[in-house]
């Protein structure tokens, strides 16, 4: 099989002729770890585009790190939000968010989406006709709660939505015109899935009751989504946190791929339900302690027993890997090793 069909099969609980794999060569992992991990991506190789182009980041430059030469920076991005960020590539933390007050609301305007028109969309085109021809292709989007509380504050997000506010409602709805209008850009340039993001849960349960995730959330993914669906392409989502409560309505709103936290749950389980709701599954080995504090026949033992468990030779599921800052050069060999062997 070619790549991208690998991944059609996978998506469609068909046996693929190999595991698929997705890799997302992370600016923070390849910043720290250099040369050794670009050769190691580039050697395994996805299902998911050409990564022989891919190169090491930029340093940052002297002035974000402190006299101590620790790296330590303060930015403000194209939303008004203020990030203080302590580890070069990681997402950093909030200090700053343009709408703490609801009154600055009327005044409030997001940055433009990216055109559909124009040189840039026009190469994007052609680049994505190009990567199709053996690769499967995926378009970004947005996410919702992660902007909301980016622009609001996390508590006072979690309180409006419980309070169902005027206010907060306004918001999420411009930020649905926004994402809209990235989705339709997606779709243009010929992908063939869009990818979307938002983390709903706590390691335990849902972070709101479900009927109120699903008064606010769903009608807005809904209209998110169903231009995806009419066109034919594949819809991915990312979620971390116990989201089991939801998983139905994932299905229902034609989610096709999840990349879910897989430690919160019990894996067997979340295997079964998600066959049996035809919700495919992006298996992403625990990066907190199993890739920072386990050995590296720990980490192959793992893959091992996420590929026993989901079955990604009968379809429906693939490996997926990113690597981050603090992850021991051990453990991350061997996690492409096992992902290479498996992959004949």
């Amino acid at each position: 099989m070619l790549p991208r069909e690998r991944v059609l099969a996978a998506l469609d609980f068909r046996p693929p002729d190999v595991v698929p794999l997705r890799i997302l060569p992370a600016v923070g992992g390849l910043y720290e770890h250099g040369r050794k991990l670009l050769d190691l991506t580039r050697a395994c190789g996805h299902d998911f585009g050409d990564l022989s182009s891919i190169t090491l980041p930029a340093a940052p430059p002297p002035t974000d790190f402190d006299p101590d030469g620790r790296y330590h920076t303060i930015k403000t991005d194209e939303w008004g939000s203020t990030w203080e960020y302590r580890i070069f590539g990681i997402w950093g933390h909030l200090i700053d968010w343009p709408l703490r007050d609801t009154g600055r609301l009327d005044a409030y305007k997001p940055p433009p989406p990216p055109p559909a028109e124009g040189p840039d969309f026009e190469a994007a085109k052609a680049s994505i006709a190009e990567q199709k021809r053996r690769w499967f292709t995926l378009g970004g989007s947005g996410s919702l709660m992660e902007k909301l509380w980016s622009l609001r504050g996390f508590e006072d997000t979690l309180v409006d939505i419980l309070r169902d506010t005027p206010e907060i409602n306004r918001l999420a709805d411009i930020l649905v015109e926004h994402t809209a209008a990235s989705v339709k850009r997606s779709l243009a340039v010929g992908v063939d899935g869009v990818a979307f993001g938002d983390d709903f849960g706590t390691q335990n349960a849902l972070i709101f009751p479900p009927k109120v995730w699903r008064r606010f959330y769903k009608p807005r993914y809904e209209a998110l989504f169903a231009p995806v669906r009419k066109a034919g392409k594949r819809i991915f989502f990312h979620c971390c946190g116990q989201i089991g409560d939801i998983l139905e309505d994932f299905s229902q709103l034609g989610v096709d791929a999840l990349w879910p936290q897989l430690t919160v749950f019990d894996m067997p389980e979340l295997a079964r339900c998600c066959r049996d709701l035809g919700i495919a599954l992006e298996l992403h080995p625990d990066r907190g302690d199993l890739m920072q504090r386990r050995s590296p026949a720990e980490v192959r033992d793992h893959v091992l027993r996420l590929v026993d468990t989901f079955r990604p030779s009968d379809g429906g599921s693939w490996l997926y890997i990113e690597i981050d800052p603090g992850f021991p050069w051990p453990n991350v060999e061997a996690l492409f090793r096992v992902a290479m062997e498996l992959r004949g």
